[in-house]
């Protein structure tokens, strides 16, 4: 535990029986077993509210790179519905214009050529 023997243990406890008394020895056991676990309740409450910070911090950077992720997405999504625009209107102008092969009339060939 804190690197206490059980023979250091029992000097420290014969000793303590006899400058504080065997009438006095319950209570102060006692109080120091209370302190005792107070000491550990402090201890595991801030072991808890660090991990909560920490896992705070790591739920704030999950939600940056996801936002990072999503205008990535936004902007990539942007720029392809661009170039689809572009190149449905330069279709229509293909369209909307007449080819001029198509338009001229089509000459005949002479007979001794298409025999």
């Amino acid at each position: 535990m804190l690197g206490i023997d059980f023979s250091e243990l029992a000097v420290i406890l014969v000793v303590a029986l006899i400058v504080i008394g065997p009438e006095r020895l319950p209570k102060v056991a006692r109080a120091c077993g209370h302190l005792l676990g107070r000491a550990q309740r402090f201890i595991k409450g801030v072991k808890a509210d660090i991990s909560r910070d920490m896992a705070v911090e790591e739920i704030r950077q999950f939600r940056q790179d996801m936002q990072q992720a999503a205008n990535s997405a936004e902007q990539a999504m942007m720029h392809a519905t661009q170039t689809i625009d572009q190149q449905a209107l330069q279709l229509n102008g293909f369209v909307s214009q007449p080819d001029k092969t198509i338009t001229q009339p089509v000459q005949e060939q002479p007979a001794h050529i298409a025999q």
